[in-house]
């Protein structure tokens, strides 16, 4: 069974581009009937912060993606510690004693040489004698990966045939100075223990897979792991440049306190960089019946906020009032029925702007007209009750024939005083909705 996984760190609130990695993941697996594992990457203990993570869960239900199991990574350090003596045990982790200003240094003299800043595995030369030197002056090991320098391949999802050259890749760090577990290994075992078969994220990871690779075969036991890759392109700005310095204005947090509808966002995002138009649909479920990992191009798609909030907009246009009713009762609309979202929810772009409503449909407005002696002309043309969808037209028609006014001179000052707006939603669907006495108070 096909079993994906999202794992977000909690250092800080999930934005846009989480949510896309999160979505893609949650649609291929409702897609394919699988299982869906949220993880918390939680190893640094320092940054993570337990309003972060509560946050992420919150984020989550209100995306409404589910996930069959969930656990933090805080809570597996002893499975950890138990690869890391394996690996050790085995020459594949190593030890080494070089400052992050020795590293430097050797990155900055590779490079005004003309080649590649590769870890130039100094540290598997040391003796017993330096390495023991090393610890009596109080320096502490950061681990490396011993990578075979042999070719890796994987056939990508989305890329299609990727190769690397292991001799061209560094040694990557696994645990840090003060003992900090990094994400390539804790990821690894992870997604070994968990039965991972699908790691869907970012192009950004590209390099790490094929150094994880490898790890994944040293962790179990020098067997394959049997386990698909796909990596996506990244999100960019509508200028095409990178939206990190940007996320903090697209947490998700941000856009639902703005108003935005979550399934817009979801909308949105599942067809970013993919052949298949934007749609309003409803549910993720009717999103995952047309998911397909193999349409996402390899062009960085633009995210444009202003394209969220006009998809947001057509999203109360085919929305049913049913699945909205709860919703508006405990925002203070109570007393909207179907015929007055049917009236209004063209004109909205959140459900904040229906507050002016309120006062239109069942309040005591005061209208922006000051033509009096038109209004009072139009009082006395009123049709009498029962009103519907044709009495806008037959009350208009009797106004014009006595007034003489036509077009905007005619139906602007109706507008005005019934509504106080210059413009909004078909008068003839909300004359009814007004109600005669209201008319009456508002004309006169």
């Amino acid at each position: 069974m096909v079993c994906v996984r999202f794992a977000p760190s909690p250092t800080g609130y999930l934005h846009i581009g989480n949510a896309r990695a999160a979505l893609i993941n949650y649609l291929y697996a409702l897609r394919c009937g699988g299982e869906f594992i949220l993880r918390i990457d939680d190893t640094d203990l320092e940054r993570s912060k337990p309003e972060y993570e509560k946050a992420i869960y919150h984020d989550f239900e209100w995306l409404g993606i589910e996930y069959s199991k969930t656990f933090r990574q805080s809570e597996r350090f002893d499975r950890y510690n138990q690869v890391r003596n394996e690996l050790i045990a085995s020459g594949r982790l190593y030890p080494c004693y070089e400052s992050p200003e020795d590293l430097d240094f050797k990155r900055k003299r590779q490079l005004s040489k003309g080649q590649p800043p590769i870890y130039d595995r100094a540290a598997l030369l040391l003796t017993d004698t330096e390495k023991a030197a090393f610890e009596a002056e109080g320096r502490k090991p950061h681990w490396r990966f011993k990578l075979d320098h042999t070719p890796i391949m994987w056939q990508d999802m989305v890329r299609g045939e990727v190769k690397f050259e292991g001799a061209q890749l560094s040694d990557p760090v696994l645990i840090r100075a003060d003992g900090v577990f990094l994400y390539s290994l804790c990821s690894v075992v992870d997604d070994i223990d968990y039965n991972i078969t699908h790691i869907i994220r970012g192009e950004d990871h590209v390099t790490n897979t094929a150094t994880q690779i490898q790890l994944f075969k040293a962790v179990n036991g020098e067997k394959d792991f049997p386990v698909t890759f796909a990596h996506t392109t990244l999100l960019m700005d509508e200028d095409g440049h990178g939206l990190s310095k940007r996320l903090g204005s697209l947490s998700l947090g941000q856009m639902r306190k703005s108003g935005i509808e979550a399934m817009a966002i979801a909308c949105l995002l599942a067809r970013l960089g993919t052949s298949l138009p934007v749609e309003p649909l409803q549910t993720l479920e009717e999103l995952a019946s047309s998911f397909d990992l193999s349409i996402f191009s390899r062009t960085p798609p633009r995210f444009s906020e202003r394209d969220l909030w006009a998809l947001n907009h057509k999203l109360y246009h085919a929305m049913p009032f049913s699945q909205l009713q709860h919703r508006l009762s405990a925002a203070g609309f109570e007393n909207f029925t179907e015929a007055h979202w049917q009236a209004v929810h063209d004109n909205i772009e959140k459900l904040e702007d229906l507050e002016p409503w309120k006062d239109i449909f069942f309040g005591q407005l005061q209208g922006t007209c000051s033509d009096a002696e038109f209004l009072k002309t139009a009082l006395g043309l009123l049709p009498n009750a029962p009103w519907d969808e044709t009495t806008w037209n037959a009350w208009t028609t009797a106004v014009k024939e006595t007034t003489g006014r036509k077009g905007k001179e005619l139906f602007m000052p109706l507008r005005q005083a019934l509504t106080a707006q210059d413009h909004g939603p078909e008068m003839k669907a909300l004359l009814p909705l007004i109600g005669v006495e209201r008319v009456k108070s508002r004309l006169g």
